[in-house]
């Protein structure tokens, strides 16, 4: 299997949490290639045509972000509509992703209930779903996400037993069949 780990967060010279996230995954040998977009785009200006050929040529795109305004950083969504084209993604011939793993690992700064600031709170499976319907839309498996809260107050030990947790995640085939993964943490 084939791995595509791609970085979206705007300096990650300067983060506590995913520069070492990023560095373990990349350094761990199950990646076949790992990116940091915002390094690689830092015009915004993104090769849809090598975005789309990496793509092609890798089994499961693992994306990891810091969560941003409940949400995933400027870049990512900018990708996410350059490259997820209509014929290429999506669409009656839009079938290049179909049967591809789709995860995502994130850090998030609050805690487990997520103040949306209107007296109520939303789960992180309900900030992630714009993602799982991205990637049924696209005919891809949508894996289980992780991610870890509290990230600003996080230790360093604590940010290293995600970083290996997340190594350990990354290339189980399990997480392509989010049944079979629940079935299987729970024995």
């Amino acid at each position: 299997m084939k791995i595509l780990h791609l970085v979206f967060h705007p300096d990650l010279s300067t983060s506590r949490v995913n520069k070492v996230w990023a560095q373990k995954i990349a350094d761990s040998g199950k990646v076949a290639t790992s990116r940091d977009l915002y390094a690689d785009y830092p015009d915004f200006q993104i090769d849809v045509a090598r975005e789309q050929e990496l793509l092609l040529s890798h089994d499961r795109f693992v994306v990891q972000f810091p969560l941003y305004w409940y949400s995933c950083p400027p870049l990512f969504k900018k990708w996410l509509d350059d490259v997820f084209t209509y014929g290429f993604a999506y669409g009656s011939t839009g079938t290049a992703l179909n049967g591809k793993d789709f995860q995502l690992i994130t850090s998030v700064g609050g805690g487990e209930k997520y103040h949306t600031g209107f007296d109520t709170y939303a789960t992180i499976h309900e900030l992630f779903r714009p993602y799982q319907m991205t990637a049924k839309l696209s005919g891809m498996n949508y894996m289980m996400p992780v991610w870890m809260y509290r990230a600003n107050d996080a230790s360093e030990d604590t940010i290293q037993q995600y970083a290996d947790k997340w190594v350990d995640l990354i290339d189980d085939p399990l997480r392509a069949n989010p049944d079979a993964f629940v079935k299987a943490q729970k024995h």
